[in-house]
């Protein structure tokens, strides 16, 4: 907001001052629409305000363009204004139908008076204030609450919004939002400067390490990448996160933690970076190379967590340091990267008294001692350290060597110990560990042995649950539980089993899902269960028992991911991917399992495809397809040449594509399995007219609709009719298009296939809309959103509001346009359709440029390119001609170096920020 000019006629308020910062959203939009008349609006909105605030005793302090910037000597006499001001603009009648959005902000101070006007920071903090909000809102601060809470007008209530920093001020700002009954109340997010971060939120304190904090920082702050080292338990990742945590403002694009302890082959980690950023891969282009250009331009922090296990793939990060300038990495590992750059900060223990020099209220200030007062008080909230206890407590800390999860495990026996009995258990554990195995390092042996002394108090089946849980990967429901580790449930009821390792500190619950709760186990703690299990010979019973379940869970996601649940199926796979991953792999290398890997990874197929992780998909579908087990010509072979196809198909590799469905063609024709080799045949043809190869395509599909009719089959023969109509509708062959999808419509009405029905529908329109008959389009667009609402396809939703909405704009109905395609763009940003998302960002880029906001037009163009770049989607070709016109025509426009800069302010937004933009002229 700029800083009014000031006018000095008349009293200004002194001593507690309230001011009121005011401005118009969206001011130069309205200039461009109303043009002249745009001076007699601007009149009208200070009219109003200047009486509405004299009124209430406010003394106008000045003016600019359309801010306001009022003082008055009463808080409450600034919130009656700011409410009769908001309902007095929402009711004015606005010249040609446009709505004015003031948005304001109210902060109490003390200010001092020159002879220029006010001076002080409060006058700032008010403007700030202001500007973190929308048009339509009233934001206050914390001051200006505290004096009208409880002298709110009538139909006028708060709403906390939490603090929040604001440009220029150097602490955050605890902000509130008045609620006025009638008036909108929903606003996004304020526009503060809460940089973009996935750091987990953390249920327990952070206790000491003080220093270690900010040597971290000063040496992040000198440096590029810096690995935190040290035994499992040593707290290297709470410190880490505790670290970035405190650096999110300090990164303009973010801080990100990628959890690397599920990932074993470290030829994931770049996929597993690039699925935390929100980076899908390009077609053709290896996903290190997405990355570098995702990251290039880009001032980041990235926190790679238990690097250890994947430390095979430390060049990766000097990769992504060389080519990215801006980039900076934290990472916490068992042993160091050893890569050019690196600076290792090896992780102490926590801070511990010296037992023979401090008195026993001193002890308990220590961070070892306070995290064991801390972690036992929250099992055992009436726990208490005395003067006699606290040197035991002391020396339980220093029998641990200071280790934060050796100390936490302790501390959550003191439900059955108190502090004299377990030092007495503890010391009989650590002298025998004194004739352990040498080659592990010293707190590595404490901690196994805490790990292990903790495994041995459990009761005997709950020694059993525990190492079973450890099978898990990522995490694990009470369901998963119970049919894979569990046993008899009259006898061992799981709920009480989990209830009981959560107490003891050898489960965690990590999320609430529509499922119920959700347990995990620290990493550590589930390599111990791990050895446990295999020592114990229940191995393979459990591991069977994971792939059965998760094999069954992938089956029923197959047809899941084609029904109205659609998105909770999507987000149940994506939460159980490692199990899937952990399963699938197991089933791969262990005899009498290839049966059970053969069907999890056909079944996985359609949820890599569904979810974009295409490149994943592929290298394990070819992993298989290698292995000897998956020779041969065989069904199960065949079915995943066809999962490969589509994958393959889906990143636009259509050479890799004809060369899977070829193959899965060829076993078909040998097998006889005529439904097999239709479905190949369309697979085929589908390639062929992406490629712009018509002849071959019209050859394929007219072979599968031939076998089809054959098998007298009339899903498959509508199948291969809505192909060759898409095919002639994609050589601009219309007549040929509209009869052969009447045909497939005629055939599915016969046989009440509903989705098939939404597919040709919307196909039918598609060749009205380019034929120009948009009444025809509208009607055939409008039957198929109610079909596929019926169905609950969200995708087929997002399709049919997406084609709605151009249909829209072929008509110039640019409000129907844009509401119609900001629906369809929000329902394919729920589902993850990235590549419909970019084309319905397109059509409102459209729209801009019909409204002549050529700036934003050129940004939704860019965010679009960027979301097609990522996924390897390409602008379909009969659009590309009007596209490169429309492209050359805001080049043209805003000028070469302008039209450059804001088309890369596209490429840099968020979906969620290109959302908002795009749609913030029709909410407002």
């Amino acid at each position: 907001m700029a800083n009014p000019s000031i006018n000095l006629s008349g009293h200004l308020p002194s001593g507690t001052v309230t001011f009121l910062f005011t401005d118009i959203e969206g001011s130069t939009r309205l200039l461009q629409q109303l043009g002249e008349k745009y001076t007699t609006l601007l009149e009208e909105h200070q009219q109003l305000l200047q009486e509405i605030c004299e009124n209430h005793h406010g003394s106008v302090v000045g003016t600019q363009g359309d801010s306001f910037f009022v003082a008055f000597s009463s808080a409450v006499d600034a919130i009656h204004a700011v409410v009769k001001a908001q309902r007095a603009l929402n009711a004015h009648p606005w010249m040609d139908g446009v709505m004015v959005r003031v948005r304001m902000g109210l902060h109490t101070g003390e200010p001092q008076i020159s002879s220029s006007g006010y001076v002080g920071i409060d006058v700032h903090r008010a403007a700030r204030i202001a500007a973190a909000g929308y048009g339509g809102q009233v934001l206050l601060s914390q001051t200006t609450v505290d004096l009208i809470a409880t002298e709110l007008p009538d139909g006028v209530t708060l709403r906390d919004l939490g603090e929040h920093r604001l440009k220029d001020l150097r602490r955050p700002k605890h902000l509130y939002q008045l609620i006025i009954t009638g008036l909108p109340s929903d606003f996004p997010p304020l526009k503060s400067l809460r940089a973009p971060n996935n750091l987990p939120v953390l249920l327990t304190s952070f206790i000491g390490r003080s220093s270690e904090i900010a040597d971290i920082k000063q040496l992040l702050s000198d440096g590029r990448l810096l690995t935190l080292t040290g035994p499992g338990g040593s707290g290297k990742t709470r410190l880490a996160l505790q670290v970035a945590s405190e650096l999110v403002d300090d990164f303009h694009d973010g801080v990100f933690f990628a959890a690397l302890a599920p990932v074993t082959d470290p030829g994931l980690v770049a996929s597993t970076i690039a699925q935390t950023l929100g980076v899908t891969e390009t077609a053709g282009q290896p996903i290190v190379e997405t990355l570098k250009d995702y990251l290039q331009s880009r001032t980041l922090l990235l926190l790679l967590d238990n690097f250890e296990q994947v430390i095979d793939s430390a060049p990766l990060a000097a990769q992504l340091l060389a080519a990215c300038g801006q980039l900076k990495i934290l990472v916490t590992s068992r042993e160091a990267l050893r890569i050019r750059g690196e600076r290792i900060y090896p992780v102490p223990p926590l801070a511990l008294p010296n037992l023979s020099q401090l008195p026993p209220e001193a002890i308990a200030q220590y961070a070892a001692v306070k995290l064991f007062i801390q972690r036992a008080q929250a099992v055992r909230p009436d726990f208490r350290v005395t003067n006699e206890t606290a040197p035991v407590v002391a020396e339980i800390c220093h029998r641990l060597e200071g280790l934060p999860l050796a100390i936490e495990l302790a501390a959550a026996r003191i439900k059955l110990l108190p502090p004299r009995s377990m030092l007495a258990r503890l010391g009989k554990r650590l002298e025998f560990l004194t004739s352990g195995g040498r080659d592990l390092p010293a707190r590595q042996q404490t901690l196994r042995d805490a790990i292990a002394w903790s495994y041995d108090l459990l009761e005997e089946h709950e020694q059993r649950l525990f190492r079973r849980i450890s099978v898990f990967v990522g995490g694990c429901t009470v369901h998963a539980v119970e049919e894979v580790a569990g046993d008899d449930p009259a006898q061992f009821p799981i709920l009480d089993q989990l209830g009981s390792l959560l107490d003891k500190s050898m489960l965690r619950e990590v999320e609430d899902t529509d499922g119920g709760p959700r347990f995990a186990m620290l990493e550590l703690l589930r390599e111990f269960g791990l050895e446990q299990l295999e020592a114990s010979g229940e191995q393979e019973e459990v591991r069977h028992r994971h792939v059965r379940f998760f094999l069954k869970l992938a089956e029923h996601a197959e047809a899941g991911l084609e029904s109205p649940e659609q998105v909770e199926w999507m987000y149940r796979m994506e939460q159980e991917h490692d199990n899937l991953r952990a399963a699938l792999d197991w089933s791969k290398s262990t005899a009498g399992t290839q049966e059970l890997c053969l069907r999890l990874a056909a079944a996985l197929g359609y949820f890599w495809e569904m979810h974009g992780h295409f490149s994943e998909g592929r290298e394990r579908l070819s992993a298989i397809l290698s292995k000897e087990f998956a020779q041969g010509q065989t069904a199960a072979r065949a079915r995943l040449l066809a999962r490969a196809a589509e994958l393959a198909y889906r990143q636009s590799d259509y050479p890799a594509t004809g060369s899977f469905a070829e193959e899965s063609l060829r076993i078909y024709r040998k097998l006889g399995d005529r439904q097999g080799i239709a479905s190949m045949l369309i697979k085929l043809g589908n390639a062929a007219t992406e490629r712009g190869a018509y002849a071959s395509a019209s050859r394929f599909l007219e072979e599968a609709l031939m076998t089809w009719r054959e098998l007298k089959d009339k899903h498959g023969i509508a199948r291969a009719l809505i192909s060759l109509g898409w095919a002639a509708l994609r050589s601009g062959d219309h007549d040929l298009a509209s009869t052969r999808l009447q045909e497939a419509l005629t055939l599915s009405r016969q046989l009440g296939d509903a989705r098939s029905m939404g597919f040709e529908l919307s196909g039918l329109g598609e060749v009205a809309l380019r034929q120009g008959d948009y009444a025809r389009a509208t009607q055939l667009m409008e039957e198929s959103l109610e079909v596929r609402r019926q169905l609950g396809n969200k995708w087929g939703i997002g399709v049919s509001l997406g084609m709605l909405g151009w249909v829209a704009m072929r008509e110039r109905d640019w409000e129907r346009a844009i509401k119609q395609l900001g629906e369809s763009l929000k329902v394919r940003q729920q589902i993850g359709d990235k590549g419909g998302s970019a084309w319905c960002l397109e059509r409102l880029a459209g729209v801009a440029m019909a409204q002549g906001q050529a700036e934003k037009a050129v940004r939704l163009f860019g965010t679009a390119a960027a979301l097609r770049s990522s996924i390897g989607s390409v602008i379909d070709p009969v659009d590309q001609a009007r596209y490169k016109k429309n492209l050359n025509s805001l080049r043209k426009k805003l000028g070469k170096e302008r039209y450059a800069a804001i088309w890369n302010e596209g490429r840099a937004m968020t979906m969620e920020q290109a959302i908002a933009y795009a749609l913030q002229d029709a909410e407002d």
